[in-house]
């Protein structure tokens, strides 16, 4: 009886017809940058012939089309497109992303190894091919309060999993710098494997000191100059560009066919509802040609310069014995997939309903206590206060300080500034901690937004001008588990609810799609005048991004890596 190797080898030597054949069209060689007109042959789920003509057992026209490796998304956390790992292939496998690896960083933050577990039997099931790093940060810094704690001997039961890469992006720079034993006891056991980089603005010798510990990847560039720091010593760029942190207008200019081999794209964080109106690797591979990169460096950052940084060395390419991950696009320069396979089968609605189910978690997760609008008071003092400065685009906030009006003997918002009240609350049951401050840059003029959606520990962040509507939407978040919620003058006018541990929808995607639609309506009618109100609030307790952040804890200085007293 013939073995799968024999079949494979007589289908690309011709012997007997391939499983599937795309015929009429031809494939970007991503190694001579030439296009090639050309058959391409499919047995089992690789390639099995080029540059030839074959005779399949299936045969597709596809003329007139051209033929590229599937995107690989270096960089993202599933959590953040607010819907399960199911309903997130169901959503991107058709835009051509065939890999996906992911740090279940968020879940994690809350449910601890659970959640690890639950991306872990997600990722057997799906259709694209999910791979999880391991989260290094759980919680990512003592400046904030968690749901779980992930020591290194929790981890070291999935580090030989089959969809595990390795260790995930190690946020806790200043921790690295500085040995803390937490970090080096994490670092010390993946060494030799892969260890995922997070070191925005790191330079000079305290980035050489990041990179001694063996960490090669980063995807937290945010100009040309500190990413060619990065590339010169050694570090595989992810360029990014997701709802809120888009960075690949900025490093427009180190994408080049000499720098390609050095680079590859990720999303981080990205919601369907952007993924419906621009696209998702799609989008930065239209623009980033449109804005002057040759196809071949953005290419091949989108799949075999990608493939390589993560140790993926049976994909990327379209060529014999490579995995038949395959997108057939309209053009290079239009990058829209008509036709998408995975591991040699091409996806459709029936190949997604094969996949069996896998049970939610954390449906309790939201334990916060009851807030009332005098909880969100800030006492007056003397001088200058520190203010969050928002960035659109940019999940760096910057460090402003500005003299606030007093009303009796608290400090009030500053419409005329564009300043408003922040607040960050515990939500995991643990110590009902609050901590209150301003913010600027949101354009809010009524109302508050709330959300359980809050890097990296996920507890409820609120902005607002109205105390009582902050309360308001900080409770419901309790009532509904979780999710968005946007309040004017005491009513709920938008929410979505994500009880999957306070980050993730029980729908499907498109609903998710249509209810956000709704939700950034309700945002706009306060004011809003972020492109993403929603993940940019996400972003506002993240104290490992500078400048200033909150916490739970109170006002953090990033730079200093402290509370602000």
């Amino acid at each position: 009886m013939t073995s799968r190797l024999e079949r494979l080898i007589d289908q690309g030597v011709g012997r007997v017809p391939a499983d599937i054949v795309l015929k009429g069209g031809s494939f970007f060689d991503l190694v001579t940058g030439e296009v090639v007109r050309s058959d391409i042959a499919i047995g089992a789920d690789r390639i099995v012939g080029t540059s030839g003509t074959y005779v399949g057992e299936t045969e597709i026209d596809i003329s007139g089309r051209i033929v590229v490796p599937g995107f690989i998304d270096t960089h993202l956390h599933i959590e953040s497109s607010l819907v399960t790992p199911h309903e997130f292939d169901r959503c991107v496998l058709p835009y051509g992303v065939t890999t996906a690896i992911c740090d279940p960083h968020e879940i994690a933050n809350v449910l601890g190894t659970a959640g690890i577990e639950f991306f872990l039997d997600s990722a057997l099931e799906t259709i694209m091919d999910i791979r999880v790093q391991l989260s290094s940060c759980v919680p990512a810094t003592h400046l904030e309060t968690a749901g779980a704690d992930l020591p290194i001997e929790r981890l070291l039961p999935f580090r030989h999993h089959p969809k595990v890469i390795g260790l995930a992006e190690f946020m806790n720079f200043p921790g690295v710098i500085h040995k803390d034993p937490v970090c080096m006891a994490k670092l010390d056991t993946f060494q030799g494997g892969h260890i995922d980089g997070h070191a925005p603005l790191l330079s000079g010798n305290d980035l050489n000191g990041y990179l001694a510990a063996g960490i090669r990847t980063e995807h937290e560039c945010t100009t040309a100059t500190e990413a060619l720091e990065k590339i010169r010593k050694g570090m595989h760029i992810l360029v990014r560009e997701g709802s809120v942190s888009k960075d690949l207008a900025a490093l427009i200019p180190i994408i080049t066919e000499r720098l390609s081999p050095y680079l590859a794209l990720c999303t981080d964080d990205r919601n369907p509802l952007d993924i419906a109106e621009q696209g998702h690797l799609d989008h930065m591979i239209r623009t980033a040609i449109a804005n002057g990169v040759e196809p071949l460096a953005i290419y091949r950052a989108a799949s075999i310069s990608a493939a390589r940084a993560f140790g993926l060395s049976d994909r990327g390419l379209v060529a014999p014995g490579w995995r038949a991950d395959l997108v057939v696009l309209d053009s290079l320069e239009g990058c829209r997939a008509e036709m998408v396979f995975s591991a040699g089968r091409r996806v459709t609605d029936a190949l997604f309903s094969t996949r069996k189910p896998v049970a939610p978690i954390g449906l309790d997760s939201v334990k916060a206590r009851a807030i009332n609008a005098a909880h969100f008071g800030v006492p007056a003092r003397e001088g200058e206060t520190s203010v969050i400065g928002v960035m659109p685009g940019k999940i760096i906030t910057e460090h402003r300080r500005y003299r606030l009006p007093v009303k009796g003997n608290e400090t009030a918002v500053d419409l005329a500034n564009d300043i408003i009240k922040v607040a960050v609350i515990e939500r995991h049951g643990k110590n009902g901690n609050q901590a209150n401050g301003f913010v600027q840059g949101f354009g809010l003029k009524k109302g508050a937004i709330a959300s359980t959606v809050g890097h990296d520990s996920h507890n409820i962040c609120v902005v607002g001008v109205n105390e009582d509507d902050m309360a308001r939407a900080a409770n419901r978040l309790g009532e509904i588990q979780g999710g968005f919620v946007v309040v004017e003058d005491g009513k709920v006018t938008g929410e979505i609810a994500l009880p999957i541990a306070g980050l993730m929808s029980l729908e499907p995607y498109e609903k998710v799609r249509d209810t956000l639609h709704h939700l950034r309506k309700a945002a706009f009618a306060l004011g809003a005048t972020l492109e993403e109100p929603f993940l940019q609030l996400a972003f506002l307790p993240l104290p490992v991004i500078p400048h200033l952040k909150i916490s739970d804890r109170g006002m953090v200085d990033v730079d200093k890596f402290a509370l602000i007293g």
